[in-house]
């Protein structure tokens, strides 16, 4: 592994340090000299550099997450794909990983536990919102903040390996205890894979230890496909029933038991934070079906019960116990088989966990295309046809005459088969007739010599009069006089129903008036308003809209946490001839902006505070002295302030000696204090008006509050 330490990149990043070392890249601290600005770059290590696919996804990647914008997601700034180099730059969090913060604590107090999913999921919906899954999920690739911020990192990288075909080592036994069962098993993956990793993220805080463990990186993907982890609440017993259904339901084998997006979980969440003694009523624990291996002709069948088949057999098994009397060599031989045993059937696990994806090949020899095939979701299903056109003088027009590949070989599901098609003289091909208005293709038809049927069909995504499919399909043959079909689009929805309008009800009003109106209830987000909380806020489609029947209607509704507004505060600054340092704080906080220096001369101005749902403490401090403080109320707008404290800001009281007793009262008004706190007295004490001043009390240079009283001698 090179070490870049004390390099520069592209004349740019200056290399400062190594901070982490994951399996596929070196992460340092550098110096961007460019924006003044320390950044952390993840450079790939050379051996990944040799694998044009794993540069081309890489590449492809790093455009793609560079577009993510969010609180919760490590921004990236910059990329560079060169021969010899690749690399992300990236924001520089000064942190540590969840991972450690969990070996930290042993166990995570639910409600931190909360706080911190509830932000992963927040970059998730960010991240799935723009096409994009991370794939590998796990506190390792988590970061924490001092703070309590979360943010997520290394988006997309798991996916670049996908392009490499090793097979799974020791060396996974990171990540693969956050992997789902669909990971485990080699298939493509989408966001519930992420919601699977988020469930055992959660598992592990509450709980402290990961739901499936092992030595071996295979045995836990095995467990990952067969085993249910043990519940929560029967490790750590304090955990809510609610928050333990919620992390289970994250962590279902079947993708559609899980939570279907980010924004579904977080909704329940949200529902726990209000309630947290509430039940869930999840329909789909618990699968006690014994898990089963597809296989195919030749397959050999996996071992029955896994669970027989351990390591360890348990020495009160009454057998082993007569076998240890008769033989003691027996029980290491014992071991040693259910060792090989367990083995053969992880691999035999994983071998036809794969090869279930693949389907044989019928044999198409002697069918005809159009009527036989082309249609017959048997094959169109499985299958992906590419035809070519063969003469033959005895085959009927359609008539498949070879394919490739054979009958009875097997191909991954979707893959192509290419079939060649007969036609002879009598035979004319179709073709050109799709993207045509409908009478064009029927005048083009009946030109080459065919019959035609017109059907018009809705189709949302062609565009009307035009002609999206014919039968038989274009690209084929068929016997001169034959009848060909032509499908033409209309807009003219027959199933379509006018959405109602739901905008302004609450939540459960909303929900029955969509399903009364023959729709179905969508997603459902929350957004900051005045609102009531459950008023629903917008609707997607929009009232009055045509869609279809059946369909889904999305709503966003209010949480009742008005958004955020600003409260104007006035204050009166110290009249003290020089400047001061401004300070605002909102329920201790320094707010942005502050300090700053301003004028002390007996003006006012304004400053204005933002914030959203609460009523919070506010408090203005110059020179380390409080003038003013009280509470701004944010649930409401705009917001209302009260209680509000003047205090006064202490000055310095002018030396006044020597002065006479008219003048004296002048340079003190002027400094801030009032000439009726000021008091002219004689030697013995009596009032008098008039005099040479020989003390004062307070002393000169004293600071002091402008209301206190000042006492002038004179003689």
């Amino acid at each position: 592994m090179e070490n870049y330490c004390g390099k520069r990149l592209d004349g740019r990043y200056e290399i400062r340090e190594i901070i982490g070392v994951g399996g596929m890249a070196v992460v340092y601290k550098a110096y961007d000299n460019i924006d003044d600005r320390i950044v952390a770059i993840k450079i790939l290590k050379e051996e990944f550099l040799a694998n044009e696919e794993f540069r081309r996804r890489f590449k492809n990647e790093a455009k793609a997450i560079a577009v993510l914008s969010h609180p919760n997601i490590v921004k990236v700034y910059d990329v560079s794909f060169g021969d010899k180099l690749q690399y992300i730059v990236m924001e520089y969090i000064e942190g540590i990983t969840l991972k450690e913060y969990i070996e930290q604590q042993k166990v995570v107090n639910w409600k931190e536990a909360v706080h911190f999913v509830t932000q992963i999921l927040r970059a998730l919906q960010h991240a799935h919102d723009k096409g994009i899954v991370h794939r590998d999920i796990k506190p390792q690739n988590i970061m924490l903040l001092q703070d309590g911020t979360i943010k997520v990192s290394d988006f997309g990288i798991a996916r670049f390996s996908r392009g490499d075909t090793r097979t799974m080592t020791e060396s996974a036994i990171g990540s693969v205890h956050y992997i789902s069962p669909e990971q485990a098993r080699g298939e493509i993956t989408d966001d519930k894979s992420d919601i699977y990793s988020v469930g055992v993220v959660m598992y592990e805080m509450l709980t402290g230890q990961l739901p499936f463990q092992s030595d071996s990186a295979v045995s836990v993907a095995i467990m990952q496909l067969q085993q249910e982890a043990k519940r929560p609440r029967e490790i750590n017993p304090e955990i809510p029933l609610g928050l333990e259904q919620i992390t289970m339901r994250a962590m279902q084998k079947n993708p559609k038991n899980r939570y279907q997006s980010a924004s579904e979980m977080l909704m329940d969440l949200d529902e726990f934070r209000k309630n947290p003694s509430i039940k869930f009523d999840y329909n789909y624990f618990v699968d006690n079906e014994p898990t089963k291996f597809v296989g195919g002709k030749g397959v050999p069948a996996p071992v029955k019960n896994p669970a027989k088949a351990q390591l360890a057999k348990p020495a009160e098994d009454g057998e082993e116990e007569e076998d240890k009397k008769n033989n003691k060599t027996l029980p290491i031989l014992f071991g040693v088989l259910a060792g090989v045993v367990v083995l053969v059937a992880i691999f035999v696990g994983v071998y036809f966990g794969v090869t279930a994806r693949r389907v044989e090949v019928p044999n198409f020899l002697g069918m005809n295309f159009n009527d036989e095939i082309a249609n017959n979701a048997e094959f169109t299903d499985n299958f992906t046809f590419e035809t070519e056109p063969v003469y033959s003088a005895d085959a009927e027009p359609g008539t498949v005459l070879s394919q490739d590949p054979e009958a009875e070989e097997r191909i991954r599901r979707g893959g192509t088969i290419t079939l060649e098609i007969a036609y002879n003289d009598d035979s004319i091909l179709i073709d050109g007739i799709i993207g045509l208005s409908a009478d064009e293709a029927e005048a083009k038809l009946k030109a080459d010599g065919f019959e035609v049927k017109v059907i018009t069909n809705y189709d949302k995504n062609a565009k009307e009069g035009i002609v999206y499919d014919t039968y038989p399909v274009e690209g084929s043959y068929a016997e001169r006089g034959a009848l060909v079909t032509i499908y033409v689009a209309t807009n003219e929805n027959p199933d379509a129903t006018t959405v109602p309008q739901v905008v302004g009800y609450s939540r459960e009003v909303a929900e029955q008036l969509i399903t009364s109106a023959g729709f179905k209830v969508g997603n459902v987000t929350k957004e900051n308003s005045d609102k009531a909380a459950g008023t629903v806020l917008s609707q997607s489609p929009d009232a009055g809209e045509t869609a279809d029947a059946g369909g889904a209607v999305s709503l966003v509704i209010s949480n009742g946490v008005p958004p955020a507004s600003t409260a104007t505060i006035s204050i009166t600054r110290p009249n003290a001839n020089t400047s001061g340092s401004l300070k605002v704080y909102l329920n201790g906080t320094l707010c942005d902006g502050y300090p700053k220096e301003v004028r002390l001369d007996g003006g006012t101005m304004q400053i204005e505070l933002k914030g959203s749902g609460s009523a919070d403490s506010y408090s203005i401090v110059i020179d380390d002295t409080e003038i003013q403080s009280g509470t701004i109320n944010f649930t409401q707008n705009p917001p209302a302030v009260s209680n509000v404290i003047n205090k006064e800001f202490p000055i310095a009281v002018p030396s006044v000696l020597n002065q006479q007793a008219s003048n004296a009262v002048d340079i003190l008004e002027n400094a801030g204090f009032s000439a009726s706190n000021i008091s002219i007295e004689d030697e013995e004490g009596n009032r008098v008006s008039s005099g040479t001043v020989i003390a004062q009390d307070p002393a000169g240079n004293t600071k002091v509050v402008p209301s206190t009283k000042i006492t002038l001698t004179v003689r």
